[in-house]
């Protein structure tokens, strides 16, 4: 079922998918909600599934008012109010953890376990800071669409590429009216981020750590460091994946998942 959520100036789309215990998927940088439709056939018969597209993304407006991470955070806490959801499993992907995290450090008490997929709770070293804003500069030169058919195929494995390149080239095409100005928002948002690997060592909550083997963008090296900083926490790594295992690997990005869910 498709919804709407006023939030500051704006309107929040989001989906909401079978009944049980809450569950919210978090769509990273450049996506919206429908990159979770692996995990929502997977999962809508024995949970609730809530899919928001964070503002600027998918159907849902752009707010310039909603920028940093904790804005995105106050975002979620605004539509489980509205869905009269206690507390929730919060999922995310590569931005979308970042956004999970902060909501983790605002309101952890709304939270019943974590994931962060191909995500950090690292901030940004100088080096991805000043690749972030020459991306920024080429969207705003040159828009969104040869903006992704530039950055996107860096985000998929080689073998998927290789066996698979009709979905790099879907993905590329679903986003391809996607808005610079969201694009150009979430990256400097991004940049700004605080390291939030304290608040790991802290969290009271079991904590899944998906990885890709073949990811550029979150190496794997790093997703094995923050595993061992939670007091519970899961790793898997995905060894065909780069940044896209929910697309890469559904059937095994499931499994996973389904640690977490059952045990959270």
């Amino acid at each position: 079922m498709v919804k709407s959520l006023s939030h500051k100036k704006g309107r929040i789309s989001y989906s909401v998918y079978g009944e049980g215990k809450a569950v919210v998927l978090v769509h990273g940088f450049a996506e919206d909600g429908t990159i979770w439709d692996n995990q929502v056939t997977r999962f809508k018969d024995e949970f609730r599934l809530i899919v928001p597209d964070l503002p600027g993304s998918g159907k849902s407006d752009f707010i310039p008012e909603v920028f940093s991470m904790d804005d995105h955070a106050d975002m979620l806490e605004n539509l489980l109010n509205q869905e009269n959801v206690e507390a929730a499993d919060i999922i995310g992907h590569s931005m979308g953890g970042y956004i999970a995290l902060a909501f983790a450090e605002k309101h952890v008490d709304r939270m019943t376990g974590l994931c962060l997929f191909h995500s950090s709770s690292y901030a940004d070293t100088d080096e991805k800071i000043e690749s972030r804003r020459k991306s920024i500069q080429f969207i705003k030169q040159n828009g969104s669409l040869k903006f992704l058919q530039q950055a996107t195929p860096n985000l998929f494995s080689d073998k998927t590429k290789a066996e698979n390149p009709g979905l790099v080239e879907e993905i590329i095409n679903r986003y391809s009216n996607f808005n610079p100005n969201s694009l150009v928002h979430y990256y400097e948002a991004m940049i700004q981020r605080p390291d939030r690997s304290e608040l790991l060592r802290k969290i009271p909550k079991p904590v899944l750590i998906i990885a890709g083997e073949h990811d550029t963008a979150v190496p794997i090296k790093h997703s094995l460091e923050q595993s061992y900083l939670p007091e519970l926490s899961y790793f898997h790594s995905l060894n065909n994946s780069g940044h896209m295992g929910m697309l890469e690997e559904p059937a095994l990005s499931n499994h996973y998942l389904e640690i977490l869910l059952n045990n959270s």
